[in-house]
């Protein structure tokens, strides 16, 4: 049954990493989560936390890029917890390869995920939102979508294709109450950096101004602070939690 005295959150791949730590620190926050994620273990297993923790979270296992399960996501997170008033567009993978060596494949797996995945989910919460006048989406991007990245050019195209379209929706919604905004993490110490080469990850360490990466907390207080009221200035904008990795 749907409590509607707390706001309510969904967050795509938070089973782990990046998105884990943003559903703990909303739940905090007082958010009422929806833990999405591919695995359905890992979706339960932070929900669990939450609610270990005195807060209130339910599990949607599903794909992002799959439009029948965006439905079930958000349909999850409505009998949960009422109507969406946040959702954070993290979900993603990680691929490494030269350009020359992409199959079509993992280039379409990429875009599938983080491009689709972020359309469906945004278009799946964003009527409801247009008619209460109010709403706030953010997008999980990277800096490689700002500056690109070697061995990465599928997944830096993808991450710059959700820039574009947070600029693009938020000239379309902002007006009309809903603010959309995008956060382009530096590396951070999290599951799926991990899965990139460990030449990759030193060689990207030398190159940070402040010569660590990230922790994926630092990057949930930069989207609490997008969510909150504080930020009600900020549409459009893309704020980067990156060890100094782009400077605007």
């Amino acid at each position: 049954m749907a409590d509607a005295s707390s706001p309510a959150a969904i967050i795509t791949g938070a089973g782990s990493g990046i998105g884990r730590a943003i559903a703990l620190r909303l739940a905090t926050d007082g958010y009422a989560v929806l833990v999405n994620d591919l695995s359905a273990e890992r979706s339960q297993a932070v929900a669990a936390e939450i609610i270990a923790a005195g807060g209130r979270a339910t599990a949607a296992a599903g794909d992002v890029s799959n439009e029948a399960d965006v439905r079930g996501i958000v349909e999850a997170g409505e009998r949960a917890h009422g109507t969406t008033t946040l959702l954070v567009n993290n979900a993603g993978i990680a691929h490494q390869a030269l350009f020359e060596n992409l199959e079509v494949g993992d280039f379409d797996r990429m875009f599938a995920v983080h491009v689709r995945g972020t359309f469906l989910m945004t278009r799946a919460v964003l009527r409801p939102m247009l008619e209460r006048g109010e709403g706030v989406i953010v997008n999980i991007a990277s800096q490689l979508g700002q500056i690109g990245g070697v061995e990465l050019v599928h997944y830096s195209g993808a991450k710059a294709a959700i820039i574009g379209m947070t600029k693009a929706l938020a000239r379309e919604v902002s007006s009309r109450g809903v603010r959309v905004n995008a956060v382009a993490p530096g590396p951070i110490n999290t599951p799926l950096v991990m899965e990139l080469s460990d030449d990759w990850r030193a060689a990207k360490k030398q190159q940070l101004p402040l010569g660590r990466f990230g922790e994926p907390e630092e990057v949930a207080a930069t989207v609490s602070f997008l969510a909150s009221p504080a930020a009600s200035l900020f549409v459009g904008q893309t704020l980067g939690p990156n060890s100094g990795d782009v400077m605007l």
